[in-house]
């Protein structure tokens, strides 16, 4: 495999790796990880380099950080480090809501500088707007934590136009980070325009649908237990059924390719700007290799033209999340 390429995220400088490794799964939400296997992931992926590395307190909760912490540990240096604060869960795994609150930003970006046994960090996320607290005291808040050397630059999660555009005034945003996919289209629509005009990278997480866009679920049985996705509402019922179409087509157009239906949707999300950044997540270094293949994948205008037309925006069924959890996007 030839070296990784680097993209810029926006006006900011900074560079990464063309393809990110969401971390995520390996401490929760989804099924069959190992701390292991996790680890050696992570390693793998240094190796062949990726360097951007993307977790948040919440996951675990805290133990994702901690994770993090002991693999990198003798590897900082190596490691573009993307955390995140604002979804606040108890230690017992409850959620309790989301805090935007300067004293609450200083507190858990401490916290989880200690967790990821390092004194900065990178890229440093709200993950939630917190529709209580003005956006420009929270990320005021940030930028101290930038004036501080505790924090590189900062980025928001989910947050809609306004909000950007509010917080960029306040101090540059890096990076804004939305679920983006063939089945998540909608960024395309004001979020797209918006970064673009004010010179913001964009950051797509859950890039193969949660898996979806894998082909790997055909029924709803597929689905581990224990797993998450089981309370997704597009991988409930009906939705599934409808879901499964976009993913046939993917799937045929991959087959004439002679590529994996995930090596073509993240080759999509690729193709679609030089300043976007998918972080597909896995626990596995099987994966890993798999979606690092689809930076050598080549889509041509007439490719990207065709994909779209079969798979237009809002051609999913059913929302991203449940109802709690949507309350919390477009902030």
């Amino acid at each position: 495999m030839n070296q990784i390429k680097l993209r810029k995220l926006g006006q900011s400088g900074l560079q990464v790796s063309a393809l990110g490794l969401g971390c995520m799964g390996m401490s929760e939400f989804y099924a069959g990880a190992t701390e292991e296997e996790s680890v050696a992931t992570i390693y793998r992926a240094l190796d062949l380099s990726v360097n951007f590395l993307d977790t948040a307190d919440m996951y675990g909760p805290f133990k994702n950080e901690e994770l993090i912490g002991r693999a990198i540990r003798d590897y900082r240096k190596q490691v573009i480090l993307a955390s995140k604060f604002g979804n606040v869960r108890g230690k017992d795994g409850s959620f309790v809501g989301v805090n935007g609150r300067p004293d609450y930003v200083r507190q858990a970006c401490d916290s989880s500088l200690k967790r990821l046994k390092t004194d900065y960090i990178d890229l440093y996320y709200q993950h939630r707007v917190d529709r209580t607290v003005p956006i420009e005291e929270t990320v005021g808040a940030m930028a101290d934590l930038v004036g501080a050397g505790k924090v590189r630059f900062i980025g928001l999660s989910e947050a809609a136009p306004a909000t950007i555009r509010r917080a960029h005034k306040i101090h540059p945003i890096t990076a804004l980070q939305t679920e983006y996919s063939l089945w998540s289209r909608d960024p395309e629509e004001e979020i797209f325009p918006t970064i673009r005009e004010l010179g913001i990278g964009f950051v797509a997480y859950s890039p193969l649908g949660r898996g979806f866009l894998t082909n790997r679920f055909r029924r709803f049985e597929d689905i581990p237990e224990g797993d998450w996705r089981h309370s997704s509402p597009r991988f409930q019922g009906e939705n599934f059924q409808r879901n499964l179409t976009i993913v046939d087509r993917i799937v045929e157009i991959a087959g004439e390719k002679g590529v994996k239906p995930s090596q073509l949707a993240l080759a999509w999300v690729l193709a679609k700007g030089e300043d976007i950044v998918p972080i597909p997540g896995t626990t596995c270094r099987d994966h890993l290799e798999e979606n690092l293949v689809a930076l050598e994948i080549v889509l041509t205008p007439e490719d990207i033209s065709r994909i779209e037309a079969l798979i237009p925006i809002n051609a999913a069924s059913g929302q991203r999340y449940n109802e709690a959890g949507m309350s919390n996007v477009n902030g």
